[in-house]
């Protein structure tokens, strides 16, 4: 067993030079120095690539390669994924937004290499000034695979973070071409289960990464279709009957699509678009659950309700969605 063996760190970026500098500065100060660094450049319109080829010109383990053509966000991550060098032990996918604070590297490949059965290593993260996720019980450092997730089915703490705060045994990334399901944004949650159903998982009792939130992320569109619901649904669909008992199943599939569907009738109330309608349906019949058109209506009918029992919450929505969903009826009405 190595001592410090090889980490291939990814990075795929489209339109990132507002942060791109300071994340790749962020893998130039880390205190475990066996890393190889391969940034994709997803035909950026900014100058996102300048930047990328200057720091590879000063730093010959910098890598930087150039997409042909565009792609959307999850198929350039797997690109990433497949840069990841078939002589690394460990595969460090960050965001081009992020950073990783100078212990990251060193801590998560320490608590790797003393166990083994580890497929994935997670650790705290840090958002703006706030802690990020939820950890294990400060007395545990790894557990069981199919034990965390779980526990994360059954509601219990989330523990995975985002794709900057894992580090991932490399021969479990190259295994596949496509490591993430490509069709689900939120593909770095699914694919922690993929894995831990035959590996174990670690987490690091410390702060290890920064992760921003910019407007024109793939984390706001999330925000702006609600795909969390979504990826979450995805997962227990696929996971629930293998992980929980029948009874648990049925009562967190209830809960989860209730959940669902009131979203989709305050949707309905705030006139979205038909993308947004579109993509959803798309969605939940590849998950097996099409939209039910008789039970989104309950859904409203209890929305409504709940609108007449809190008038004050409900004409904060209104001011709140109605300008912007007017917006919009507005402009397909006179396009362009």
């Amino acid at each position: 067993m190595s001592l410090h063996p090889l980490v291939s760190i990814v990075t795929p970026v489209y339109n990132g030079e507002e942060f791109l500098a300071e994340c790749i500065e962020s893998v130039l100060a880390q205190t475990y120095t066996n890393w190889d660094f391969t940034i994709v450049n997803n035909c950026s319109t900014d100058r996102s690539l300048e930047i990328a080829r200057a720091y590879a010109r000063k730093h010959p383990r910098i890598k930087v390669i150039t997409n042909e053509k565009f792609v959307e966000a999850i198929p350039n991550h797997n690109i990433a994924f497949r840069q990841t060098s078939p002589q690394s032990k460990y595969c460090k996918m960050l965001l081009a937004d992020d950073e990783l604070f100078p212990e990251c590297l060193a801590r998560m490949v320490e608590v790797a290499e003393a166990n083994p059965t580890v497929g994935i290593v997670g650790a705290y993260g840090q958002g703006g000034n706030e802690v990020l996720w939820a950890g294990l019980a400060h007395t545990a450092t790894v557990l069981p695979g199919r034990e965390i997730c779980r526990a994360t089915l059954l509601g219990g703490p989330y523990v995975f973070g985002t794709p900057s705060s894992t580090l991932i045994r490399s021969d479990i990334v190259l295994k596949s071409n496509a490591f993430y399901d490509e069709p689900n944004l939120h593909a770095d949650y699914q694919v922690c289960f993929d894995v831990l159903q035959s590996s174990d998982f670690a987490f690091v009792h410390q702060v290890l990464t920064y992760t921003r939130l910019r407007n024109e992320s793939l984390t706001s569109f999330s925000q702006s279709f609600n795909t969390y619901l979504l990826g979450i649904l995805t997962v227990l669909t696929k996971y629930g009957p293998l992980l929980l008992t029948e009874k648990e199943y049925k009562q967190r599939l209830e809960f989860r699509l209730n959940q669902y569907y009131r979203f989709l009738a305050k949707s309905k109330l705030r006139l979205r678009e038909r993308k947004f309608w579109e993509y959803h349906r798309s969605r939940m019949e590849t998950i097996g659950y099409p939209v039910d058109g008789a039970r989104l209506a309950k859904a409203l009918v209890l929305e409504i309700l709940d609108g007449l029992v809190h008038p004050k919450r409900a004409l904060e929505g209104v001011l709140d969605w109605w300008p912007r969903a007017l917006s919009r009826t507005r402009e397909r009405a006179n396009p362009r």
